[in-house]
């Protein structure tokens, strides 16, 4: 069981430009005390072909935590547009907003994230050059992809002292309501098998 479970993200200001900062309301439980900080990151993936574009927006140390429930807004910079293919502006990428105790990943929330122009006109037609002042983001909140991964909270806890990083393979996704999907059938392998 994990000692800290998120049981909300509220996306603010959205749609927004692409150039205004990003705002998130993120609530959290924590069911155990922790002595190290959490680290939350918001991390803009630029290109789905190439993360050397993927940009950290913001990371954020909080804590030590106690037992209680916790509730703050995680701002970030919008990514530089420089460091991103014009081509690769306009279109669906994905936004990922993730939780990190003693550098072990346990929580990662993924959003789909629209990028187009904010005129007609402009989607009809686009400009031979981006405008990225008229570029506009749809983050669609309401369907975000959640991760968990199980670690090891209490290291000290370990019967050899030793901290044991999550395994992969034991990653639990959740749609936005909390229900983990089906099991793969035979007949539709997984695509991780």
């Amino acid at each position: 069981m994990s000692a800290v479970n998120l049981t909300n993200v509220a996306v603010l200001d959205n749609p927004d430009a692409f150039l205004n900062p990003f705002q998130f309301e993120i609530s959290y439980e924590c069911l155990a005390p922790l002595k190290d900080d959490l680290e939350w990151k918001l991390i803009y993936v630029g290109s789905a072909e190439d993360e050397t574009y993927d940009q950290l927006l913001e990371s954020v140390l909080v804590g030590p935590v106690n037992i209680g429930n916790y509730r703050f807004v995680l701002q970030a910079e919008p990514p530089d547009p420089s460091k991103i293919r014009d081509e690769d502006i306009i279109g669906v990428t994905v936004l990922l907003l993730t939780c990190s105790y003693l550098g072990q990943e346990f929580v990662r929330v993924g959003y789909y994230v629209n990028n187009d122009y904010d005129d007609e006109q402009l989607r009809e037609e686009p400009p031979p050059k981006l405008l990225i002042d008229r570029v506009q983001r749809n983050i669609l909140a309401d369907k975000p992809r959640v991760t968990k991964f199980p670690i090891n909270f209490h290291p000290q806890n370990n019967e050899h002292g030793e901290e044991t990083p999550p395994l992969p393979e034991h990653a639990i996704e959740t749609s936005e309501n909390g229900e983990e999907p089906p099991p793969p059938s035979p007949d539709h392998p997984s695509s991780d098998q």
